[in-house]
């Protein structure tokens, strides 16, 4: 590995999938202004719309997340094509 083009900076963050509410801690460089309180320590927080905890890939659960009604805008944006 080079050498001097790794961040050294890692700290531990909490990720919170926003659509099931799970929540874990890893180590990241990332920059966040949000915070969580984990077992009585504050974290700096990532919000996720979906992670592995809530995908249906990895569920096996068919679960439909529809955030700001983008399916219905969908549907009748292209219901003018239907036959």
């Amino acid at each position: 590995m080079r050498k001097g083009i790794h961040p050294e900076d890692y700290r531990v963050v909490a990720f919170k999938d926003m659509s099931n509410g799970e929540t874990w801690l890893t180590k990241s460089t990332i920059e966040t202004k949000d915070t969580i309180e984990v077992d009585g320590t504050e974290y700096a927080l990532v919000k996720l719309e979906i992670s592995n905890t809530s995908h249906p890939f990895y569920t096996g659960k068919t679960k439909l997340i529809d955030t700001a009604g983008r399916i219905d805008k969908f549907k009748t944006k292209y219901s003018k094509f239907k036959k």
